[in-house]
């Protein structure tokens, strides 16, 4: 039973019982509406109480039902609300933990509402490029003010119950309860006294039967509008979120009801609803491994070991200390333990300075750390991460000597971000416990984790690590092992593509500009200053002895020979000034390409930003497609998170392979073999994938 039914005396207690969150799905809804027409036709029953099982009054629309027919099947959430709104007995909601969405909706449409304290209360939908859809835009500004309601619509952000009990004139909350525990007997007291309240025939109370006003009409909505378009940008939801409670104050509420359904089903058509709903979906599919279920336990982590105390060593440090989990950390040098410290330290003052942090969690956090120059410091770590220099004899050194040291059972991972997980799982007798952790630089800012499954590591280390990274609030994303992983696989071929379109005509800046405008968050040559040029020299100069068949362009070659090596020196493809970040166009990069280009025999062309856009986007494409193939990826919606989390690409294009999906995979398919006939580019290359070519043959999706 998805909604129990129990009368306790003269109240009856109606249950969702849809865990984990009580989703409003439609077993759901059938089971609410059921228990009312019994609580109605039962003359023992004077008033009803719903109220949520668990861990969650109702956290909203069904996420499982997402896209299929059961989500608008009848009764659908605004049936169910009116009928509620005509049970002929009064209806209180018990609020507590989360009522989020359809379920806030939900308890908006009931007579009376009681929560109980530390309740999360939020309208999430313009998280998902909605609107709220059953009345939230229409009825939240009746009880809590046009101005409140709608930044809480908004942002989508939750609130706790007590503070907005608290708000002057509210009437969401009839009551607060004492505490989450008194809640049941609460709500069955207030169910009790409204009950007699109304003994005489007395109309039950709606929210829909409140003013809804504002004094300041036309400018204060104007002001919000703008204020909003400002922040949304490339979002259409929350200026349509500003419409919506508009018409809240201006239509009668049946008419703004109708026309806030209007604006949630155009929504729900747009790209952009479409990729953050597919980011949501994609975020927690991110977490399930095909062949990894429940019953595999996670081994506990107390204590964290780092080796290497540089600026990924102390990054990586930082995500643990912020989580409360002591971290010993090791170098092999004084003066680098010092320097690593410091960073650490500098980065927490920054902090402190811009009143992220409290003073005295730094001090916590910092008392956490330990520093150490010996590897018998490390014999009590349940993790371990190595973040040495990128070199297997410097991984071998490490791994064999915490092989020596470390506790059995301890999980032993690396942070490299291209080598081969399985030969630095082979310098071990224990090749289970090894897997790749790969963070993204900064390491204490970025979201992707990049979580690298050897052929022999373990399930429940893999279990462990996806826990941590919860834990540590990282999107983790589990890849197999191939040169660069998932991440910086595709993204080489990208830098390629940037390389050829520099060589045929393009200058760097109109290439960062074309991708920058698509949405990335920086453009290839910008993102190439700021991570170190010398690291993609090192990899050409790997890639020339291993894969001399591979093309690339000279010129970041040539670029590097120079000593420009971006921001850390001062040069790069652009200028920088001493202590500032701004890329400046370089006379001497220009001269630089342009003799390449004469060195090579080309002519620069004219090239559109549409090319460029294209060129780089499905070079991502293409390469994500042979990844998805050999299972170094287990799904398109996890190539969509590393590159949402670790990369840049624009939140509300839903990453490459979704974005792909929408433009049509036939097109992409075509446009590759144009590009194919480039004779300056690499049309090896181009041949679309396997997958992408069954895919088209097939009329299917990556997603």
């Amino acid at each position: 039973m998805t909604a129990e039914y129990k009368v306790h005396g003269d109240v009856a207690v109606i249950t969702l019982n849809n865990p984990p969150v009580n989703g409003l799905g439609y077993e759901t809804r059938i089971g609410i509406t059921s228990a009312l027409e019994k609580a109605n036709g039962d003359p023992a029953v004077k008033a009803v109480v719903l109220t949520g099982g668990g861990k969650a009054f109702s956290g909203g629309a069904d996420i499982r039902e997402f896209g299929s027919p059961k989500a608008s099947q009848d009764p659908n959430l605004l049936g169910v609300i009116s009928a509620i709104e005509y049970s002929t007995k009064p209806v209180v909601a018990a609020v507590h933990s989360v009522a989020m969405g359809g379920g806030l909706e939900l308890a908006l449409g009931c007579h009376y509402r009681i929560a109980a304290p530390g309740a999360k209360i939020a309208l999430p939908e313009v998280k998902l490029g909605l609107i709220p859809g059953a009345g939230g835009t229409v009825r939240l500004p009746r009880v809590l003010g046009v101005e409140a309601a709608l930044n809480m619509i908004v942002s989508g952000e939750p609130v706790n119950s007590e503070m907005l009990a608290m708000l002057p004139g509210q009437k969401l909350f009839d009551q607060l309860s004492a505490s989450p525990e008194s809640l049941a007997e609460e709500a069955m007291a207030l169910a009790r006294k409204v009950a007699a309240q109304h003994a005489d025939g007395s109309p039950l109370p709606l929210v829909r039967d409140l003013p809804c006003k504002h004094k300041d009409g036309d400018a204060y909505f104007q002001f919000a509008r703008n204020m909003v378009k400002g922040m949304a940008k490339n979002f259409p939801a929350p200026p349509k979120c500003v419409d919506a409670v508009e018409n809240a104050t201006k239509y009668k509420f049946d008419d703004a009801l109708a026309k806030e359904r209007e604006i949630f089903t155009s929504l729900m058509l747009t790209p952009e609803c479409k990729a953050l709903r597919h980011i949501f979906m994609a975020d927690r599919a991110a977490s399930k491994i095909p062949d990894v279920g429940d019953d595999v336990k996670p081994r506990a982590v107390a204590k964290v070991g780092i080796v290497g105390a540089g600026t990924m060593g102390g990054g990586i440090a930082m995500n643990f200390l912020n989580a409360g989990i002591p971290v010993t950390i090791l170098e092999t040098k004084q003066d680098a333990l010092d320097r690593g410290l410091a960073t650490v330290r500098k980065n927490y003052e920054g902090q402190v300075k811009k009143g992220k942090l409290k003073a005295d969690k730094y001090e916590q956090r910092m008392a956490l750390l330990t520093p150490t120059l010996s590897y018998d410091d490390l014999k009590d770590a349940d993790l371990v991460i190595e973040a040495v220099f990128e070199d297997l004899g410097v991984k071998e050194a490490v791994f064999t000597k915490l092989d020596e040291v470390a506790k059995p059972g301890a999980i032993l991972a690396s942070n490299t971000s291209t080598l081969d997980v399985n030969k630095i799982a082979a310098f071990t007798k224990r090749p289970q416990d090894v897997v790749g952790t790969h963070f993204f630089s900064p390491a204490n800012v970025m979201k992707l984790l990049e979580v690298v499954r050897g052929a022999r590591t373990a399930k429940d280390v893999l279990a462990t690590v996806m826990a941590v990274a919860k834990k540590i609030k990282k999107t983790a994303v589990v890849v197999g092992v191939c040169d660069g992983f998932v991440g910086n696989r595709m993204i080489e071929e990208y830098s390629r593509q940037a390389g050829f379109l520099l060589d045929e005509g393009a200058s760097p800046q109109q290439i960062d500009k074309a991708i920058e405008k698509f949405g990335f968050a920086m453009g290839p040559f910008r993102m190439g200053d700021l991570a170190g040029n010398d690291i993609g020299w090192a990899i050409r100069k790997r890639r020339y002895v291993e894969r001399p068949d591979m093309k690339y362009s000279a010129s970041a070659d040539r670029l590097c020979e120079l000593g420009r090596f971006g921001q850390k020196t001062g040069a790069g493809w652009y200028d920088y000034q001493p202590g500032q970040r701004d890329a400046l166009p370089s006379p001497v990069v220009d001269k630089l390409i342009d003799e390449h280009r004469k060195a090579l025999g080309i002519t620069p062309r004219k090239i559109g930003d549409q090319e460029i856009v294209e060129r780089l986007v499905y070079a991502l494409v293409n390469e994500g497609a042979r990844i998805l193939e050999e299972g170094i990826a287990s799904k398109a919606s996890d190539i969509d998170m590393v590159y949402l989390t670790g990369y840049g690409f624009p939140l509300w294009r839903g990453g490459p392979m979704l974005y792909a999906d929408q433009v049509g995979l036939y097109n992409v398919a075509e446009a590759m073999k144009r590009f194919a006939r480039n004779p300056h580019d690499d049309a090896k290359f181009w041949e679309p994938a396997p997958l992408l070519k069954k895919l088209v043959a097939e009329g299917k999706n990556f997603n």
